[in-house]
Formats: C-alpha cells, sequence, structure tokens
C-alpha cells in the first residue's frame, strides 16, 4: 500500500467565488503543499494559480460582479491576517493586527471588514474606499465580523460566545449600529445574509434545539421555514433564489429553492455562492472518501474540480460507519468508525468543543484505517449538530463527563479486553487526549496530543485577548472559576500517565500557545516517562505546511504502530 506521504498529498479545492460576471471560478486549493488561489474556467478545464507566496491563503471574498477580488494571509499560521487585492495583487490592510474579510459594497467600489488595530482585542469596522484608500472607521466592542453588505447597510455580527450572537445594521455611509436581534440568554443568529428585501436570512435556535432557517421581523422576531431537527449551516440568497444546507446527523443535505438536491456525493458541503447572474450555484463538497471538491448546480449538477489522490487508490478510501455508544447516564454519544471494531483502535476526538466528527476525508485517519488500525471519531457531549441541550453537557464543571464518555467508549471498543486503544486530537481533542490519559489511564496505549492544552489556567491567560471571553463560557472564568480550572488541567495529574505520548505544536499559535506543550513535555520528562515532542516553527495552530505534515505524521502513524500493532 503506499506510503503515508502519499496520503498526505491528496489535494482539496474548496471555497470557490465567481468572477469576470460568472465565467470563471476562484478557489482555495492546496496543490503546492499550501493553500493558494487558483482560477479555472466555470465550465471546467485546467486551472491556474493567481498568488504565489510561501504563506497560506486563508479566504477570499468576490465582489458581486466578480470584477474584485479581496483575500488573507498570515505569516507562519500566526492568524493576523493581512487582506490583499488580487489581479495585479494590491495591499489593503497590512498593519500588524488581526483582519477578518468582510464584503464588498454592492458596486464593489469598497470593501467592509474587521480588524484589532486599534486595542489588538476589539474587531472594529472599516468600510475601504478602494479608488481612493480612506477608511470610515466604527469602533466596536468583542469579535464582530461582517456578513453582509447590500444597499440596505452592512449586517455585522458580535459573538458573544460559540453559540451566542447578536446582528447589527450599519448603515452604508458606516453609521453606528442599530441591533436588530435583542435577547435574552445564549441564541445563534449564523450564518446570516440580507435579502433583497433587506430582512435578515439567517439560522436561528430561538426556543429551538436546533439552528433553523429563519427570517427576522423588524423586531428581531424569527420566522421559522425548517424544522427542530437538524441544524442550518449554510446559506446563500440571490434575488428570490434561496439555498441552504441542514446538517443531518453529520451529513449535509442541499436544497435549492425549496427542492432537496440529491446528485451530490455524500459528505459535508460548503461554501454556497451564486453566480451574479443567480442561475448557478458554486459550492464544495468533502465526502467521505475522496477529496474535497468545487461543484456547480445549475441546470445539471457538475463537478468542476478534479483534486489528485496523490497516488492512493480511490478503492483504499473508507467511509466510516456511524455508530452510537450509550453511556453510563443514558446519552447517545454518536461516533464514527474506520475500520473492523474488532481491531487495535485510535479514539480520534475532534476540536473546539463546539465542533463535530463528520464523514469528511481525513489523509491520516484513512492511512491507519489502511494500516489496521481502525480509528474511531467520536462526538462526546458538548459536540455540535445534535441540539442546544448536548451542546451544553460538558460546559464549565460538567467537563469530566465528556471525558467519561471517551473512556466508555475505549471500553466498548474493548479495551478492558486487550484490545489496544489509543488516543489523539488536536486542540480541544489535545486536551481530551491529556484528560483521558491522565484520567483513566489504565484504558490506554499510547497518547498523541496535537496543539493541546495542558493547563486552562495558563491557557486563558495566554490566548489570544480577543479569544478568552468567547471562550470563558464554555471553559469557565479565571475570576470565577480558577479552582475548577486547576482541577481540570492535566498538568497536574501528571504522575498518572501510563501511555506514551507524543507532542506536536505549531511556535507560533495564537490560540493555545506552545508553552501548553512544553509544560506538559517538560513534567514528562522531569520524571523519565516517555515523550516524543515535534515543534514546529513556522506553524500556528495545526500544521498547514506540506512539508511539515510529512516530517510529522510519519512520525505519528510510526508511533502508533509501535504501540498497537506490536
Amino acid at each position: 500500500m503506499p506510503e503515508i506521504a502519499a496520503y498526505l498529498r491528496i489535494r482539496s479545492a474548496h471555497s470557490p467565488q465567481w468572477l469576470d460576471g460568472g465565467s470563471r471560478l476562484a478557489f482555495l486549493s492546496d496543490i503546492t503543499g499550501i493553500p493558494q488561489i487558483w482560477l479555472m474556467p466555470a465550465a471546467g478545464g485546467w486551472p491556474d494559480q493567481l498568488t504565489f507566496e510561501a504563506e497560506r491563503v486563508s479566504g477570499a471574498i468576490a465582489s458581486a460582479d466578480g470584477a474584485r477580488l479581496a483575500f488573507g494571509r498570515d505569516v507562519g499560521g500566526n492568524e493576523r491576517d493581512r487582506l490583499y487585492l488580487a489581479g495585479p495583487e494590491r495591499a489593503l490592510a497590512t498593519a500588524d493586527a488581526i483582519h477578518s474579510l468582510g464584503a464588498f459594497s454592492p458596486d464593489g467600489s469598497a470593501l467592509a471588514f474587521t480588524h484589532t488595530e486599534r486595542n489588538g482585542t476589539d474587531f472594529d469596522l472599516v468600510v475601504l474606499d478602494l479608488a481612493t484608500g480612506s477608511r470610515r472607521e466604527v469602533e466596536l466592542e468583542g469579535w464582530n465580523v461582517v456578513c453582509d453588505f447590500t444597499e440596505h447597510g452592512i449586517l455585522l455580527a458580535r459573538a458573544h460566545s460559540n453559540v451566542s450572537h447578536d446582528l447589527f445594521l450599519v448603515a452604508p455611509d458606516a453609521g453606528q449600529p442599530r441591533l436588530l436581534t435583542p435577547h435574552d440568554g445564549p441564541e445563534q443568529y449564523l450564518p446570516a445574509l440580507l435579502a433583497a428585501d433587506g430582512t435578515v436570512v439567517c439560522a436561528c435556535d430561538r426556543g429551538s434545539e436546533h439552528q433553523r432557517l429563519a427570517r427576522l421581523d423588524d423586531a428581531g422576531a424569527p420566522s421559522f421555514f425548517t424544522d427542530d431537527t437538524a441544524d442550518v449551516e449554510a446559506i446563500a440568497v440571490h434575488g428570490d433564489r434561496l439555498a441552504y444546507v441542514r446538517n443531518e446527523d453529520g451529513t449535509s443535505r442541499l436544497t435549492l429553492d425549496g427542492k432537496s438536491v440529491d446528485a451530490l456525493p455524500a459528505g459535508v458541503i460548503g461554501g454556497l455562492a451564486f453566480s451574479p447572474d443567480g442561475t448557478r450555484l458554486a459550492l464544495h463538497v468533502s465526502p467521505g472518501d475522496g477529496p474535497t471538491d468545487v461543484w456547480v448546480v445549475g441546470d445539471q449538477v457538475t463537478r468542476v474540480t478534479r483534486s489528485s489522490l496523490g497516488g492512493v487508490p480511490s478503492d483504499l478510501l473508507r467511509r466510516p460507519e456511524l455508530r452510537s455508544l450509550t453511556a453510563s447516564d443514558g446519552v447517545r454519544i454518536p461516533y464514527l468508525l474506520y475500520g473492523p471494531s474488532d481491531a487495535p483502535t485510535v479514539c480520534h476526538v475532534h476540536g473546539g468543543p463546539e465542533s463535530q466528527a463528520r464523514p469528511s476525508l481525513n489523509a491520516v485517519v484513512q492511512y491507519l484505517a489502511a494500516r489496521g488500525i481502525s480509528v474511531a471519531v467520536p462526538n462526546v457531549r458538548g459536540s455540535t449538530g445534535y441540539g442546544k441541550t448536548f451542546g451544553s453537557l460538558d460546559d464549565v464543571e460538567l467537563r469530566p463527563n465528556a471525558v467519561r464518555d471517551l473512556a466508555e467508549l475505549a471500553i466498548e471498543l474493548g479495551a478492558e479486553r486487550g484490545v489496544p486503544v489509543g488516543v489523539m486530537g488536536g486542540s480541544y481533542g489535545g486536551y481530551m487526549t491529556l484528560a483521558a490519559i491522565t484520567e483513566y489511564p489504565a484504558l490506554w496505549r499510547a497518547a498523541v496530543d496535537i496543539v493541546g492544552i495542558a493547563n486552562f489556567v495558563t491557557f486563558m491567560e495566554r490566548t489570544g485577548s480577543y479569544r478568552r471571553k468567547l471562550r470563558e463560557a464554555e471553559y469557565g472564568s479565571l475570576d470565577h472559576h480558577r479552582e475548577l480550572l486547576e482541577q481540570l488541567s492535566p498538568i497536574h495529574r501528571v504522575d498518572a500517565i501510563v501511555a506514551p505520548l507524543m507532542v506536536i505544536h505549531g511556535a507560533n499559535d495564537p490560540r493555545v500557545p506552545v508553552q501548553e506543550a512544553e509544560q506538559i513535555v517538560e513534567a514528562l520528562q522531569a520524571r523519565g516517562h516517555e515523550v516524543v515532542y515535534l515543534r514546529y516553527e513556522d506553524e500556528g495552530h495545526g500544521l498547514v505546511r506540506l512539508p511539515n505534515r510529512i516530517d510529522a505524521y510519519p512520525q505519528v502513524a510510526a508511533f502508533l504502530e509501535r504501540y498497537l500493532l506490536a
């Protein structure tokens, strides 16, 4: 079978944008080993590279007529995006701050975005005149993003946490924001767009378990158009045309003009964008057993890009089986299983924690399954996609219950019957990995922590100031929950660790600073415990660059094979 490097070379194409009146598509692809912008005729053809930098392009947006394309690019994974106009490249915002791409004005003459230039924490609004370079600024508080820009104004979202938002409307001349969504308690309103009549179309969970398709009236009250059984996760509007995607137990379903589109591959759908004339819808699909590619839905459903499988035969790629565990307190815990249930297994834990393991291709998971190590990818309590109640079952003092879910899954997979079971995860999944091996040490034969949290107190002290308040709703605050955060931190239970551990981190990580990795590594080294540490100086929150991935993940695979297949 192919080496893991071949799996890591599986390419992707995603986040399409229409250009030149709809004759061409721009999209992001890692063909060169790091995400850049590529162009292709909308009818298909040979891709042409547009950006050539050594740093990743994080996102791109086009004007309504497709005449202009703006994009963001950071340095070394630090997430401090600078903004540029493409073709030819021109700098728009290059101060040492975070700049969040927003939207072009209806005529394409201005760009609205948010940034942290003023104090490094609050995201202020800017409307940039592209002809003169003049900026109209609106000072704001908190984490704000531009959702839409039409003749009715600029639709702005403010996140109070990952599961609570407000929407504001700012006049086109950048006046003061007007609150559109007064509410008590957490409520979600994203994604959100302005319809042709100026009303807001969004995904809202007011009075519901799930984020339902809604239209807001002048008082912010929603009228719902989908039932309360699945989350709406993507929306696109053009005139009287409406497209939306629902998350049905992890798999996406696209509805266009009220009709389900069933010709797309099963997987995860995103990047919805109507063509300038509204006749076609571009999107990307991430199937469980193939590469992410751009598709166009028009008179026919057409795959536009064909990303390389890197030399991996398609018949080696597995679709996962959706299973569930009934936890000891009766809660249903869904998980995806790649490979047989009686083989040595790795529990691969997603980040977030407000996220969801879904059936889209993961090169490392596919390689391990092909090598005879099954991979169970759980949605422990606290994951999104299963309603507000399930999503809140791990908040603050309830966090140990999510770790217990992971332990009970290991037991179901055979850890107490002698089946070798390992655990790995990134970001919050890295925390879960460390928590699992410190709270239930006897269950695990090996562990891999990627950009994970070892100490909630030092994490909260050092994470980006713009993120701290958002994280407090999930983890608790230093002012009110310091003792609890200390108790929940794996760094204080390193003596319990039995499993050999591999730790991977990027030196420029702004979310989970690299000190989280180094303190767990130092603590284990001081005790003479086996720990392998891989630090990458040009990475941030995760590994993006192909050379780094090809360096790290063969070591991960060899590490897991050594302890699970021996």
